[in-house]
Protein backbone atom coordinates (compact mmCIF):
# COMPACT_ATOMS: atom_id res chain seq x y z
CA UNK A 1 0.00 0.00 0.00
CA UNK A 2 1.69 3.34 -1.28
CA UNK A 3 0.33 6.29 -0.13
CA UNK A 4 1.28 10.52 -0.02
CA UNK A 5 -1.14 12.47 2.34
CA UNK A 6 -0.99 15.98 3.50
CA UNK A 7 -2.66 15.95 7.08
CA UNK A 8 -5.68 17.68 8.11
CA UNK A 9 -4.98 20.23 10.93
CA UNK A 10 -1.09 20.44 10.26
CA UNK A 11 1.01 23.17 8.77
CA UNK A 12 0.56 23.28 5.40
CA UNK A 13 3.81 22.09 3.60
CA UNK A 14 5.52 24.99 1.76
CA UNK A 15 6.03 23.36 -1.18
CA UNK A 16 4.66 20.58 -3.39
CA UNK A 17 4.99 17.69 -0.99
CA UNK A 18 3.32 15.44 1.43
CA UNK A 19 3.61 15.55 4.96
CA UNK A 20 4.40 11.75 4.79
CA UNK A 21 4.50 9.02 2.50
CA UNK A 22 4.19 4.97 2.67
CA UNK A 23 5.62 2.96 1.02
CA UNK A 24 4.86 -1.00 1.97
CA UNK A 25 5.60 -0.93 5.74
CA UNK A 26 7.81 2.25 5.80
CA UNK A 27 6.35 6.14 6.60
CA UNK A 28 8.90 8.78 5.77
CA UNK A 29 7.41 11.36 7.24
CA UNK A 30 9.15 14.79 5.87
CA UNK A 31 11.04 17.44 7.20
CA UNK A 32 8.91 18.84 9.98
CA UNK A 33 9.49 22.17 11.92
CA UNK A 34 7.71 24.04 15.02
CA UNK A 35 5.23 25.75 12.86
CA UNK A 36 1.43 25.60 13.50
CA UNK A 37 -1.24 25.94 11.44
CA UNK A 38 -1.42 29.64 11.21
CA UNK A 39 2.27 29.69 10.11
CA UNK A 40 3.63 31.01 13.32
CA UNK A 41 6.08 29.41 15.38
CA UNK A 42 6.48 27.51 18.37
CA UNK A 43 9.47 28.54 20.75
CA UNK A 44 9.65 32.20 19.21
CA UNK A 45 8.77 35.11 21.26
CA UNK A 46 9.01 39.20 20.35
CA UNK A 47 9.24 41.35 23.14
CA UNK A 48 8.42 44.77 23.52
CA UNK A 49 11.53 46.15 21.96
CA UNK A 50 10.81 44.17 19.01
CA UNK A 51 13.44 41.52 20.37
CA UNK A 52 12.95 37.82 19.22
CA UNK A 53 14.42 34.86 21.41
CA UNK A 54 14.24 31.29 19.95
CA UNK A 55 13.80 28.44 22.33
CA UNK A 56 15.46 25.08 21.24
CA UNK A 57 13.78 23.10 23.73
CA UNK A 58 10.28 24.57 22.39
CA UNK A 59 10.75 24.15 19.28
CA UNK A 60 12.58 20.30 19.87
CA UNK A 61 9.11 19.15 21.58
CA UNK A 62 6.65 21.23 19.15
CA UNK A 63 8.24 19.06 16.05
CA UNK A 64 8.05 15.75 17.83
CA UNK A 65 4.95 16.62 18.96
CA UNK A 66 4.13 17.37 15.33
CA UNK A 67 5.59 13.96 13.74
CA UNK A 68 3.26 12.34 16.55
CA UNK A 69 -0.02 13.79 14.89
CA UNK A 70 1.60 13.08 11.23
CA UNK A 71 2.17 9.18 12.49
CA UNK A 72 -0.98 9.00 14.01
CA UNK A 73 -2.64 9.91 10.81
CA UNK A 74 -0.78 7.07 9.16
CA UNK A 75 -1.87 4.57 12.07
CA UNK A 76 1.35 4.86 14.20
CA UNK A 77 3.04 6.73 16.71
CA UNK A 78 6.49 7.65 17.79
CA UNK A 79 7.16 4.24 19.19
CA UNK A 80 7.33 3.30 15.57
CA UNK A 81 10.12 5.69 14.28
CA UNK A 82 13.11 3.63 13.46
CA UNK A 83 15.61 6.42 12.12
CA UNK A 84 15.38 10.10 12.43
CA UNK A 85 17.80 13.05 10.75
CA UNK A 86 17.56 16.26 12.65
CA UNK A 87 18.70 19.46 11.23
CA UNK A 88 20.07 22.64 13.74
CA UNK A 89 20.75 25.29 12.46
CA UNK A 90 23.49 25.99 15.50
CA UNK A 91 25.37 23.00 17.06
CA UNK A 92 25.24 25.16 20.03
CA UNK A 93 21.42 24.06 20.55
CA UNK A 94 22.73 20.38 20.22
CA UNK A 95 21.89 20.03 24.10
CA UNK A 96 18.42 21.11 24.48
CA UNK A 97 17.79 19.39 21.72
CA UNK A 98 19.08 16.11 23.13
CA UNK A 99 17.46 17.09 26.76
CA UNK A 100 13.66 17.17 25.13
CA UNK A 101 14.27 14.33 22.69
CA UNK A 102 15.76 11.98 25.54
CA UNK A 103 12.02 12.54 26.73
CA UNK A 104 10.74 11.02 23.90
CA UNK A 105 13.07 8.12 22.73
CA UNK A 106 16.17 6.79 24.45
CA UNK A 107 18.68 3.73 23.78
CA UNK A 108 15.89 1.57 22.36
CA UNK A 109 14.90 3.95 19.82
CA UNK A 110 14.86 4.76 16.55
CA UNK A 111 19.01 5.22 15.35
CA UNK A 112 19.39 8.70 14.76
CA UNK A 113 21.78 11.52 12.58
CA UNK A 114 21.97 15.42 13.84
CA UNK A 115 23.42 17.30 11.74
CA UNK A 116 24.30 21.40 11.47
CA UNK A 117 23.35 23.28 8.67
CA UNK A 118 23.35 26.53 7.45
CA UNK A 119 19.85 27.53 7.96
CA UNK A 120 16.35 26.71 7.45
CA UNK A 121 13.20 27.87 5.41
CA UNK A 122 12.26 30.64 7.96
CA UNK A 123 14.88 32.63 10.13
CA UNK A 124 12.79 31.82 12.99
CA UNK A 125 13.33 27.57 12.73
CA UNK A 126 16.51 26.36 15.04
CA UNK A 127 15.30 23.05 14.10
CA UNK A 128 13.61 20.84 11.56
CA UNK A 129 13.55 16.47 12.18
CA UNK A 130 12.23 14.17 9.39
CA UNK A 131 11.20 10.39 10.04
CA UNK A 132 11.13 6.83 8.87
CA UNK A 133 8.70 4.54 10.91
CA UNK A 134 7.77 1.18 10.41
CA UNK A 135 4.05 0.29 9.78
CA UNK A 136 3.19 -3.07 8.81
CA UNK A 137 0.51 -2.79 6.43
CA UNK A 138 -2.31 -4.50 7.29
CA UNK A 139 -3.01 -7.94 5.90
CA UNK A 140 -5.97 -8.53 3.83
CA UNK A 141 -8.65 -10.62 5.74
CA UNK A 142 -8.04 -14.25 5.18
CA UNK A 143 -10.94 -15.84 3.57
CA UNK A 144 -12.33 -18.80 4.44
CA UNK A 145 -12.96 -21.34 1.62
CA UNK A 146 -15.87 -24.10 2.72
CA UNK A 147 -15.02 -27.61 1.59
CA UNK A 148 -18.26 -29.24 0.27
CA UNK A 149 -18.10 -32.85 0.18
Amino acid sequence: MDQARIVPGKATPRGRFPHFRRAGDLVFVSGTSSRRPDNSFVGVTTDEMGTTALDIRAQTRAVIENIADILADAGGSLADVVQVTTYLVSMNDFGGYNEVYGQHFDENGPARTTVAVHQLPHPHLLIEIQAVAHLPATAPAATTVEETP
